[in-house]
């Protein structure tokens, strides 16, 4: 049994992982990594030129009988997701076998990256697409080196530095990105194109710099997951936000056995979504591209932050769409004055880019609500806080959520696989961008509620989530507490129902009522008897699905292959 918590962006991760971006300073470090390789090589052939002779015949007995890789029977270890069955079994290629040739060959494919890197940077260059056939077919021609070969790249680098004996991989990280570059290329040249070749002129979030990419995006996230499918009887994938549950059989291309979403066991309303779609001036509230510069819309979002922060005790987490929207807000609210007005309710921290400013400033949120003073925690969804940070008890006691977290529309890489989402798994491109908006929106806000005696405030600060095409994708847990008096509501009636939570929320723990949502020491007992009696496994390729809470006192959503 193989278990995936918080595995609620587990097509993202495998899409990352069978994902290479090469730049300029990553090319130029890793012809320093082949320079130190040659200098190495030659010593060793001076010095322990045996060393070399054995590698080379391991090379002629393939990659198993070497122990770089393990055979691909499912007694003994995982099918390779990277590596063709030829890789696996055949010898490696007479022409990168002896480690001098290897590392001409890598010259050869780094330097041409590089000419590829100054074509989309120079003045005939911009974006470019291709797939991994046309661009194999151009490495081929401009380099004269044949294609089989590209697919033993990263197994013959791994061969070569252990029998170098490298201590520091980190410093040939470069160059083994280069290698699974080619290793991926090559491998997935022929047939559906499941990967995408994009080349920017510029990938740089700084004004002014220049920093051209080659990007080798993987569009299929199923490609890394069907090995652990084939190898393993059962798979759990859990997360509180795996909603709507039935697109990750559609995306990791497998079927469920069972499919369940269960609602949140617990003894009394704990939290309270609310969907704020008006000011107190009535204007509607959005973040939406044409809205988020309006002045009106500015107000009342810094308006309702401070009126919020008024009434609700100890911490608040605030969550924006991005750094540089959340940045111009603040600079906005600064020139308004709002700033001011909410320091005298709560002390104001911001989460940045930078690592350890963020957890110097999450120490002292955590400190100010000690100490009863109170604070409101600025971030961003996508960002380091949404994901693994808990706001339990009085550090979060509200999280409101301005705006859709949509991801950047306008990603070269996030259009080819919106394309191919469409062409082969007929997954349309809006049905995907609310997905992913919503499961990331259900993260931001889960972060206020940890226990059973925990509760908080829900706040979905925009117009759009009061359409039934964004509601519908919140998890279950949610929507059981989301009526429709709390939908398409003012900042003046959502103060009013945050008031009458709070009170409520704010009485003595009725601890009958919270046993009778707990399990006694007898039924964990008779349910540990139950789970010792022989079951039949579904075998290879059976799946199921379940969705529950996310609170940590109760399993979340699951599936089960």
């Amino acid at each position: 049994i193989v278990v995936f918590d918080e595995a609620h962006n587990i097509d993202s991760v495998c899409i990352e992982a069978l994902s290479v971006d090469i730049n300029d300073r990553g090319l130029e470090q890793a012809t320093r990594s082949l320079g130190r390789l040659s200098s190495e090589v030659t010593r060793i052939k001076t010095s322990d030129n045996q060393r070399l002779q054995s590698e080379y015949q391991n090379l002629v007995n393939g990659l198993i009988d070497q122990g770089l890789l393990d055979a691909p029977s499912n007694d003994i270890g995982l099918t390779s997701n990277v590596l063709s069955p030829d890789v696996l079994n055949e010898a490696v290629p007479g022409n990168i076998r002896r480690a001098e040739h290897f590392i001409s060959f890598m010259k050869k494919i780094v330097e041409h990256l590089k000419e590829r890197l100054r074509a989309v940077a120079g003045p005939n260059g911009g974006v470019q697409s291709e797939t991994p056939l046309a661009f194999l077919h151009r490495l081929t021609n401009g380099t004269s080196l044949e294609a089989k070969p590209l697919r033993f790249a990263y197994s013959r680098l791994t061969s070569l530095l252990r029998t170098l004996q490298v201590s520091n991989l980190d410093d040939f990280r470069s160059l083994t990105d280069v290698a699974d570059f080619a290793t991926l290329l090559s491998t997935y040249s022929e047939g559906v194109a499941k990967f995408a070749i994009i080349m920017e002129p510029n990938a740089s979030s700084i004004p002014g710099a220049v920093d051209p990419v080659i990007q080798l995006a993987c569009l299929d996230s199923s490609l890394a997951m069907a090995p652990v499918f084939k190898r393993f009887g059962s798979v759990i994938i859990t997360s509180g936000t795996l909603s709507p549950i039935d697109l990750y059989p559609k995306l990791l291309q497998f079927q469920p056995c069972v499919s369940e979403s269960l609602n949140m066991s617990t003894f009394r309303p704990c939290i309270r979504p609310m969907v704020i779609t008006r000011g107190s001036d009535q204007l509607a509230v959005s973040t939406k591209y044409e809205d988020r510069g309006d002045m009106g819309v500015v107000r009342n979002y810094g308006a309702m932050l401070v009126e919020l922060c008024s009434v609700i005790p100890d911490g608040v987490v605030a969550f924006f769409t991005s750094y540089s929207y959340m940045e111009s807000l603040v600079s906005e609210w600064d020139a308004m004055g709002i700033l001011r007005e909410l320091t005298k309710n709560k002390l104001v921290f911001i989460e940045t880019k930078d690592v350890v400013e963020t957890t110097l400033a999450l120490d002292n949120y955590r400190r100010a609500c000690d100490c009863g003073r109170g604070a409101v925690f600025l971030s961003v969804a996508r960002g380091k806080v949404s994901e693994g940070i808990n706001f339990d008890r009085h550090y979060g006691r509200a999280v409101i959520m301005f705006g859709v977290p949509f991801q950047y529309t306008l990603s070269h890489v996030l259009r080819a696989r919106l394309e191919y989402l469409q062409t082969h798994y007929q997954i349309r491109e809006q049905d995907f961008l609310n997905f992913d908006a919503l499961r990331q929106a259900s993260q931001c806000v889960g972060r206020v509620i940890r226990s059973k005696t925990d509760y908080g405030l829900m706040i979905f600060a925009d117009s759009r989530y009061s359409r039934h095409d964004k509601r519908s994708k919140l998890p279950k847990w949610i929507l059981q507490f989301l009526g429709d008096a709390y939908l398409n509501l003012s900042t003046d009636m959502a103060i009013e129902f945050a008031r009458q939570f709070l009170r409520l929320m704010g009485q003595p723990i009725d601890q009958a009522a919270l046993q009778s949502v707990l399990l006694t020491i007898e039924e964990v007992e008779q349910m540990s008897l139950s789970s010792a009696e022989p079951t039949t496994s579904a075998g290879e390729g059976g799946a199921m699905i379940t969705e529950t809470t996310s609170s940590a006192d109760a399993t979340a959503s699951a599936v089960v292959s």
